[in-house]
């Protein structure tokens, strides 16, 4: 029989905050910036995930713009400018998300929150939404290869003072399955964020949680 779960490291949009209006906010403002028309809301579900720098070529290719060079970090200079300013608008919990956190909290449970988002980012909407819950925080950050890359996963995994085969990794996407599976671990496909649960189980979901209850049960009933 398996031991229960010693930590549970969660991704961070679509997973612990829903963002997505968010990210289509500014993203929408620098489009503008740029002279070029908005995106609409719910096909940045498809944009984000792989990291600030794919979701500006995914953004520009979307509107059919081809920018590089010196024209391209100024269109990412100007998203991290306008989010970095307000990380926090239009950003919000699940519902159901933050008892689920405070139960696990309270029985001793290793926390961590491992992101593609820029770190600065994910620390002050975690710190906001989640304060004192987590054990450790991360977001990308430079020299460290985003997700599915397992680097950075692995890496929380020994902060936290765990084996990957003791971690439940959760997450949203195919590309948090891919990372949890690269790094050795368990891993739970939410359904409540902006992937569908084909894609989940497509990239090698252990797991399925339809909300919060049920990732609760899948945690604690290994």
């Amino acid at each position: 029989m398996n031991k229960p779960y010693a930590a549970c490291i969660f991704d961070l949009d679509g997973t612990l905050a829903d963002t997505l209006h968010s990210i289509a906010y500014f993203g929408n403002r620098t489009l503008e910036a740029f002279g070029l028309p908005p995106i609409e809301v719910m096909d940045y579900r498809f944009l984000v995930g792989n990291g600030a720098d794919v979701l500006m070529e995914r953004m520009l290719a979307h509107v059919g713009a081809h920018f590089t060079g010196e024209a391209r970090r100024a269109f990412r200079a100007e998203y991290d400018s306008r989010y970095a300013a307000d990380p926090l608008a239009l950003v919000g919990a699940y519902p159901g998300v933050p008892e689920v956190l405070e139960y696990q909290h309270s029985q001793g449970m290793r926390l961590g929150v491992l992101s593609n988002k820029p770190d600065d980012m994910t620390q002050a909407i975690v710190a906001e939404l989640y304060p004192g819950i987590f054990d450790a925080i991360h977001g990308q950050r430079e020299g460290i290869p985003t997700k599915p890359d397992p680097t950075a996963l692995l890496a929380m995994a020994e902060e936290l003072g765990v084996t990957p085969q003791e971690t439940l990794y959760i997450g949203d996407s195919g590309v948090d399955m891919d990372a949890g599976r690269n790094a050795g671990m368990d891993t739970c496909g939410v359904r409540w964020g902006f992937r569908s649960q084909e894609e989940l189980l497509e990239h090698g979901a252990r797991y399925l949680a339809g909300d919060p209850m049920q990732l609760k049960d899948i945690i604690e009933k290994r």
